[in-house]
C-alpha cells in the first residue's frame, strides 16, 4: 500500500477536510485571524494581496488557493509532500518581519504566539463550521480533531506540546488571548477584501449574489466577541446554525467525485495511491468511536504500525 501521510484515512481530519463547508470555514478563519493586530500586520506588511489600493491585491485569490493547497497537501498528501510543504512555509516565514507602527518594534512573523493564533483560529473555524453545518462529531471526536492538528502545528514551526489538544484547552486559549484582539486598519482591509474581492467586471453580479453570501455566512459564524470588534451585527446563533445547515445540505448534494475533480485534486490522488477504501466520507466518523486515540495522536496507520506521536517523518 502507498504512504497514508501524516493524518491517515482513519483520522477525523481525513473525513472532515473533504467536506465542501470547509471553504466557508476558511473564510471564517480569515475574519478571525485578522483580529490579532500583530499577526495580521505581518501579513499586510509583507503582501499587498488584501490591499485595495495596490496592484498586488489581484493575487489575493492566488494566496487563498495556496493556503487551500497547503491544507490539502498536509491532509491527503504523502508524508514527504507534507513535510516538504511545511519546510517551505517555515523557510518563508523565517525571512519575513513586521514593524509595530506605534513602538517601532521589529518582530518576526514566525513568533510562536503569532503562529499559534493563526493555527487556533483556523482549526477552531473548521471545527465550528463543520459541526454547526451538520457534520455529526461527538465531543470525543472534536477533541481528537484538535489533537490531531498538533501535527499541522509542528509543520509550521510550533512546539506541539504548546498547542491546545482538546476543546477545553482551545476555549481557554481564546479566553486568554481575547484582550489582545482588535479590529484595526489591517483587519478592516481584510474585511473589505472578503466582502468585495477583485474580479472581472462581467463577474461582479455573480460575486454579489454568490460570494457575498459566502462571506456574510462566514462572518455570521464568528463568535459574538468578533462581531463586537468588527462592529457589525450578526443574526442570532440559532439562526446562523440553521443557515449553515441549509448551506451544507445544498453543497453536499453536489457529488463528491465532481467536487474532488477540481484542482489540485488532492483527494483523487490520495485515493489512487491508497485504494478506494480511503475515500473520505462523513459516515466513517461513526466507526471511530471505538478506536479513539489519546489526544495529540495524528491517527494510527491504517496499513499497519503507528505513525508516531506527532506524525514525524521517519
Amino acid at each position: 500500500m502507498g504512504d497514508p501521510g501524516l493524518f491517515t484515512p482513519k483520522s477525523v481530519t481525513w473525513q472532515m477536510h473533504a467536506d465542501p463547508m470547509m471553504w466557508v470555514a476558511g473564510v471564517r478563519a480569515l475574519y478571525l485571524q485578522a483580529l490579532h493586530p500583530r499577526a495580521v500586520r505581518g501579513v499586510m506588511q509583507n503582501s499587498t494581496a488584501f490591499n485595495r489600493q495596490k496592484r498586488g491585491r489581484k493575487d489575493a485569490w492566488g494566496r487563498l488557493m495556496r493556503t487551500a493547497d497547503f491544507v490539502g497537501t498536509t491532509t491527503y498528501g504523502t508524508t514527504e509532500a507534507a513535510e516538504r510543504a511545511g519546510a517551505r512555509v517555515r523557510k518563508i516565514h523565517s525571512m519575513l518581519g513586521a514593524t509595530d507602527p506605534d513602538t517601532g518594534e521589529r518582530y518576526g512573523v514566525d513568533e510562536p504566539e503569532l503562529l499559534l493564533w493563526v493555527h487556533c483560529a483556523e482549526i477552531d473555524s473548521y471545527l465550528q463550521v463543520g459541526r454547526r453545518s451538520g457534520l455529526r462529531l461527538t465531543d470525543a471526536q472534536a477533541d481528537r480533531y484538535i489533537g490531531e492538528h498538533r501535527v499541522s502545528a509542528r509543520l509550521v514551526g510550533l512546539d506541539p506540546d504548546a498547542v491546545p489538544a482538546n476543546q477545553e484547552e482551545m476555549a481557554a486559549y481564546f479566553e486568554k488571548v481575547r484582550p489582545e484582539l482588535a479590529a484595526g486598519p489591517e483587519a478592516r482591509e481584510v474585511d473589505d477584501f472578503l466582502l468585495r474581492p477583485p474580479t472581472h467586471p462581467l463577474l461582479v453580479p455573480a460575486r454579489e449574489v454568490l460570494w457575498r453570501r459566502v462571506a456574510q455566512l462566514a462572518y455570521a459564524a464568528l463568535p459574538p466577541y468578533a462581531h463586537e470588534l468588527y462592529g457589525r451585527p450578526a443574526p442570532k446563533p440559532d439562526t446562523v446554525t440553521l443557515q449553515l445547515r441549509a448551506t451544507g445540505n445544498v453543497l453536499r448534494c453536489v457529488p463528491a467525485r465532481v467536487r474532488w475533480q477540481l484542482p489540485p485534486k488532492h483527494i483523487i490522488r490520495a485515493m489512487s495511491r491508497l485504494g478506494p477504501g480511503s475515500r473520505p466520507a462523513p459516515y466513517k466518523l461513526g466507526r471511530q468511536l471505538a478506536i479513539l486515540d489519546e489526544p495529540g495522536v495524528g491517527g494510527s496507520d491504517s496499513y499497519g504500525g503507528d505513525r508516531g506521536r506527532w506524525g514525524t517523518a521517519g
